[in-house]
């Protein structure tokens, strides 16, 4: 079994998208652009997530995507098997007939490993979760940078660590509050920011 570029960009822009939606939707342009995505591709494997409803579409200025639902409840699993990725180690899918359509139908000598195999993988796979893939990041020091909102300044800065996110050295950054600041995507949320 081999999870193929589909599964694995598919999980990258989650990740992108999780860090980044607290300022608003995310263009798929941007994740493109930080991830080094083909934008054709990754429109298609949004356009899964969305079917899906893992992410959300926000049309018009300052849209793009955002989580449907919260980062913990959405899982490796959920993402992978939404962009038709299969999780199978089995030469037979998971049927049984190993060796084709003979005339006993049977199994290979090693189909039950590789099926034990593949209930590890899809138990592993939903037991990660979007948020903890986000707190990685977090641990490894990743911090937001949004150059056109704060220029240069983290997009958001955190009390504690869970919220700090990262494109560049965190060490280089003064950790100074940040001013929370809206984000107009539509005429509707203009005219709440009065």
């Amino acid at each position: 079994m081999r999870l193929t570029t589909k599964g694995r960009f598919a999980v990258t822009a989650m990740i992108d998208l999780a860090m980044r939606q607290a300022e608003g939707p995310v263009t798929l342009a941007g994740i493109s652009k930080r991830q080094k995505i083909s934008l054709s591709y990754l429109e298609q494997l949004f356009g899964k997530l969305r079917r899906d409803r893992i992410v959300e579409s926000t049309r018009g200025p300052g849209g793009g995507y955002s989580l449907c639902r919260d980062g913990s409840t959405i899982t490796v699993a959920d993402i992978i098997t939404a962009v038709d990725e299969p999780i199978d180690a089995t030469q037979c899918g998971g049927k049984g007939n190993c060796h084709g359509q003979d005339e006993h139908n049977m199994q290979c000598m090693t189909h039950d490993l590789w099926s034990n195999l593949n209930k590890k993988m899809v138990d592993y796979l939903q037991s990660v979760t979007l948020r903890d893939l986000v707190a990685q990041q977090e641990h490894r020091n990743v911090v937001v940078v949004s150059p056109f909102i704060n220029q240069n300044k983290p997009a958001q800065i955190a009390q504690n660590k869970k919220n700090t996110l990262n494109v560049v050295d965190a060490k280089t950054v003064k950790k100074e509050p940040v001013p929370k600041r809206f984000i107009v995507n539509s005429v509707f949320n203009l005219a709440q920011q009065n």
